[in-house]
């Protein structure tokens, strides 16, 4: 397909304002015609959230002219879904989420809005990458991220994807010679232990605020994306909507359902 035929959907978590997904956007502009949907405000943490209690409503948004954009005030997963069923003139031939300001490798793509949108097109059957940048600054300098996006996204348009599969990129924040390669992994075994921390508002009402740290329990598996990163590797993980668990189905299958 040749490039100005191409269809190209970016949209992110960090909201339609954040540098990063203006990134992607330049990136994104050299393989075809693109368009952006993206969240009014940051979505961060809403995984596959759909809005389903409230109007879902989309503007018109012209800092990005001359290409078409519009923010939405659902998540993620909403401007998929508002892009590809009422929005764009007909189905993405891309998706592109990112760049998120901040890692979502191992079990943060639980939790990640930007690699939810990424899903979501794969759910659909339109080839989808997600990317992250391991740096949480809103003046993040993305032109390392950039730069792998382009030989990434090459590769996606040369080479497809296989179905079901999408891709979930995480790019270390160092300089693009400092970088020691693309390296394809696994997801990491880690688990965020997380704690709610008690405070106090002025009026002496108690609440808490969620931290915690992210606990590595395969540090020394090289190959997967947490070593990557840690080693200065960009890493790229394939990740499938497909939650089965098939190697527990014979597992399973030799239960007794008719006994007590």
């Amino acid at each position: 397909m040749e490039n100005h035929n191409r269809l190209i959907l970016i949209t992110n978590d960090d909201g339609i304002e954040a540098k990063g997904i203006r990134s992607l956007v330049e990136v994104g502009k050299e393989f075809g015609e693109v368009a952006v949907i993206a969240p009014t405000e940051a979505q961060s943490g809403m995984s596959h959230a759909i809005t389903v209690k409230t109007p879902i409503r989309v503007y018109r948004e012209h800092d990005f002219d001359p290409i078409v954009a519009y923010a939405c005030n659902g998540t993620p997963v909403d401007c998929v879904k508002m892009a590809i069923n009422r929005i764009l003139p007909r189905r993405p031939d891309l998706i592109l989420s990112g760049i998120n300001h901040g890692g979502n490798s191992s079990s943060s793509v639980l939790y990640s809005g930007t690699m939810a949108a990424a899903l979501e097109g794969c759910l659909n059957g339109i080839p989808s990458v997600g990317f992250s940048l391991l740096e949480f600054s809103n003046n993040a300098d993305f032109s390392t991220a950039q730069y792998f996006a382009r030989k990434i996204i090459s590769n996606v348009i040369h080479h497809g994807l296989p179905k079901g599969v999408c891709l979930n990129v995480n790019i270390p924040y160092l300089p693009v010679e400092k970088i020691a390669g693309i390296k394809i992994c696994r997801q990491n075994h880690g688990v965020w232990r997380e704690e709610f921390e008690h405070r106090t508002d002025p009026s002496g009402f108690d609440y808490y605020w969620l931290t915690g740290t992210f606990e590595d329990l395969e540090p020394h598996a090289e190959e997967t994306d947490e070593w990557a990163l840690r080693n200065n590797y960009v890493a790229v993980v394939p990740v499938q909507f497909d939650f089965t668990a098939y190697q527990a189905i014979p597992i399973l299958q030799k239960w007794n359902f008719n006994g007590q």
